[in-house]
């Protein structure tokens, strides 16, 4: 039996660097969001900024919905003292006027280590969601934006802000989930940035095809985002994940696992990995593949008011397929050099519902570690399907 001990919870000097970095660029992002609709609002695009609202409104109302469901699961159980403070009608006006969130990022500062781990690895996955329901998009948009408006430069610095705040998201989901493992300190800050290069470029690449799409054939980008979503809402389905507790949650999971795989690919659940991934880089490869040689036709049959030579736009496209091959190469990479193998059994230990059979052995095993209350069960769902 493995219970989670302080060793797996001590922090290293990069996790607490990412702790401390996350809410900063959390806070900066929301002054760019308000800035970016401001902006769209005095230029008078109101198409733009009806787009920009819903994905801003869609991705809030996602998160705390999430956030409130793991409240629940816990049975309501508050870990730290500001936690305690608010009652549960309390809890619930702050999840239902879009501030639930915002107070979990505060609980996690001051209290004891392995609180903080616990709380940090649900904000990381809370982090995942608002980014691919909300940044993505936004990075989308504003690069279908920046392809109209060359000289806009709200749009680019927006671009690359939403394209730092993506870089580092995944990166410390990535972190969070070294928690897990049971020697973390043998996987080095060069495994995370070896897994931040790869999700870049797939990234990159992906939103790239999407926006160049978009400038071109703007009203069918929604009908390919239905038309794709529904096909990876049907793998998420069949996939059977267990990571919510609820029959709803799980639906819920289903339908923003579907929305991540659009951009990204998220493991969800055990069995045939390495099958399910290829088909899906496959598939999403082709997508992009698609999507370049459509507005190479129309860069050719119907160019924009900017001029731009078709060898040129052949380059480009050419150039965005070439760097998602290229970030498959640096993910097998990773996961020859710098992944760990670990078995699943070891990488889970004994939950909270599994006890020594013998009870002496028990009781001297609770008096040096950590109660296994402190294991964050769904989060160790994950990591099962990460490393395993």
């Amino acid at each position: 039996m493995q219970l989670c001990t302080q060793a797996e919870f001590k922090y290293s000097c990069w996790d607490f660097l990412f702790t401390c970095v996350g809410l900063p660029l959390f806070l900066v992002d929301i002054v760019l969001d308000i800035l970016a609709a401001v902006s769209f609002y005095q230029e008078q695009a109101y198409v733009c900024l009806g787009i920009l609202l819903l994905f801003l409104v869609g991705s809030s109302l996602l998160t705390q919905a999430y956030s409130w469901l793991w409240y629940s699961y816990d049975d309501f159980n508050m870990r730290t003292k500001v936690e305690e403070w608010p009652s549960l009608r309390q809890l619930k006006l702050l999840h239902v006027f879009q501030l639930g969130i915002y107070f979990s990022f505060y609980t996690k500062l001051p209290d004891p280590e392995g609180v903080v781990v616990f709380l940090n690895q649900d904000l990381s996955m809370l982090r995942v969601i608002e980014t691919f329901s909300e940044s993505a998009p936004q990075l989308t948009l504003m690069l279908t934006i920046f392809l109209f408006l060359m000289n806009e430069v709200s749009c680019e610095s927006k671009a690359v802000a939403s394209a730092a705040a993506i870089a580092f998201t995944v990166t410390t989901y990535h972190r969070s989930l070294r928690s897990f493992l049971p020697d973390k300190e043998k996987q080095k800050i060069t495994s995370s940035v070896a897994y931040f290069i790869w999700n870049l470029l797939l990234i990159s690449s992906r939103l790239t095809a999407l926006a160049l799409f978009a400038s071109v054939l703007p009203c069918f980008i929604f009908t390919h985002f239905i038309c794709s979503w529904l096909i990876l809402f049907f793998f998420a389905w069949r996939s059977k994940t267990d990571f919510m507790e609820s029959p709803g949650g799980k639906w819920l999971y289903r339908t923003t696992v579907g929305l991540i795989w659009y951009f990204d690919w998220f493991n969800v659940a055990e069995g045939n990995t390495r099958n399910k991934t290829m088909l899906y880089h496959g598939y999403i490869l082709t997508d992009i593949s698609i999507l370049c040689g459509v507005w190479c036709w129309k860069m050719s049959t119907d160019p924009p008011e900017f001029v731009i030579q078709p060898l040129d736009a052949l380059i480009t496209a050419v150039c965005v397929v070439a760097v998602y091959i290229l970030g498959l190469l640096f993910k097998v990479i990773y996961y020859k050099c710098f992944h760990p193998n670990v078995d699943r059994d070891k990488l889970k230990g004994a939950g909270t519902e599994e006890q020594p059979e013998d009870g002496v052995t028990y009781r001297m095993l609770a008096m040096t570690l950590t109660p296994p209350a402190q294991c964050n069960k769904r989060m160790r769902k994950l990591a099962a399907n990460f490393y395993s």
